[in-house]
């Protein structure tokens, strides 16, 4: 192995996209010496189809820590896009003045406030302001709203970013860290040894890092039992509508619908198990519009300029995995399906704790172990 094929860092972390560069970030600024080995633009990235949403509520049925993990990285979000404008100069355009989930019918409605008196009555930890608000107070905050909305469900926590400038961002800051970027370099495999890791890449070129960071998406499944753990993820097809610009007429993100700082309009509003395939399909891109325009009529005047498909990343019970390798100490993965909700707590909680080459208890419960529990009968 020739000398221009190996290199030395603290960190190598496997993955480019928004987990993998908000944890990198959040190691090199703890003065760590990292390095980002990224696929490239062939990988099935689903930081490139993401809605752009800091997103709290709804979130943690079934795990109240989940629900308590966003609400923690929905909190720091300030601070994280002070931050980076303050390193960088990038605004990533982060607004907090709450979110709408909208109900096309009374019984929609019922239904979205009996959800979320269940996930609330789970566990103290997870308790936060919300409102049930009829159509009339809908209507005072949002006036361009369209017959069918019943109400909504409104949560001051909520808000949004340009996920584009977010990720432009972290790797301008990765840069002036001294960070190393790594392009096309797909991990083929990865030894343990001398109280470290040796990563082999595409072309037989050579990494070696003290500790890894499994941040590599889909992949991740493939890569996380070499190091002696488990990322069972599987894709979930959405798809994603751009308009033309208009004048600004919504304040707040609505669940499936939001105004960009540049004016379009997003929506986005389908899960579809579609392995690996990312084919617009036009029946369900013209689902999501219809409802689109149920909810804000005018929509159905503005012109469709974009419209995509992008595979999210999702464990068998859809909250993240986070955990540290017993087999081969200094080895972590890192997966979840809300990279800019939680891009937060990467970069400033996460991140420490790897470079402190450990895992607090509080973490046990992410943990791809808990798939190996059998369920009751």
């Amino acid at each position: 192995m020739s000398a221009e094929q190996r290199s030395d860092y603290d960190v190598a972390v496997v993955g480019g996209g928004l987990v993998g560069s908000a944890t990198a970030w959040g190691l090199a600024r703890l003065g760590q010496k990292v390095a980002i080995l990224d696929e490239g633009d062939v990988a099935v990235r689903p930081s490139r189809g993401n809605f752009a949403l800091v997103w709290v509520q709804g979130k943690g049925l079934g795990m109240p820590e989940y629900g308590a993990w966003t609400r923690r990285s929905s909190d720091s979000w300030g601070e994280l896009a002070s931050l980076l404008r303050d390193q960088t100069g990038i605004d990533v355009c982060f607004e907090r003045p709450g979110g709408f989930m909208p109900a096309l019918s009374e019984a929609e409605l019922e239904d979205r406030a009996n959800q979320l008196k269940r996930l609330h009555n789970q566990q103290a930890m997870l308790r936060y302001d919300y409102e049930i608000m009829d159509r009339a107070a809908v209507a005072k905050e949002m006036p361009f709203i369209g017959p069918d909305v019943a109400g909504a469900s409104y949560c001051p926590l909520d808000g949004h970013c340009n996920s584009l400038k977010l990720f432009r961002a972290f790797h301008t800051g990765l840069n002036r860290f001294g960070a190393a970027y790594l392009p096309n370099r797909r991990v083929e495999s990865i030894e343990h040894r001398d109280g470290g890791f040796r990563l082999t890449t595409v072309g037989g070129g050579e990494v070696r890092a003290g500790r890894i960071v499994l941040a590599a998406g889909h992949d991740s499944a493939r890569l996380a039992p070499m190091v002696g753990l488990s990322a069972p993820v599987r894709p979930e097809r959405g798809h994603v509508i751009v308009t033309e610009k208009t004048a600004p007429f919504l304040k707040f993100p609505v669940g499936y619908i939001r105004q960009t700082d540049e004016g379009g309009v997003m929506i986005g509003d389908s899960f579809e198990d579609a392995g690996f395939d990312t084919t617009v399909r036009p029946g369900v891109t013209s689902t999501i519009a219809e409802r689109a325009v149920r909810v804000f009529p005018l929509l159905g005047k503005l012109n469709v300029v974009r419209t995509w498909a992008a595979l999210r990343v999702l464990s068998p019970d859809g909250f993240p995995i986070y955990e540290q390798s017993v087999t081969m100490p200094g080895a972590f993965v890192a997966t979840c399906h809300s990279g800019v909700t939680l891009a937060a707590n990467h970069a400033l909680a996460l991140a420490p704790h790897i470079a402190a080459g450990k895992l607090p208890e509080e973490f046990d419960v992410f943990s791809a172990r808990r798939f190996d529990v059998p369920k009751a009968a």
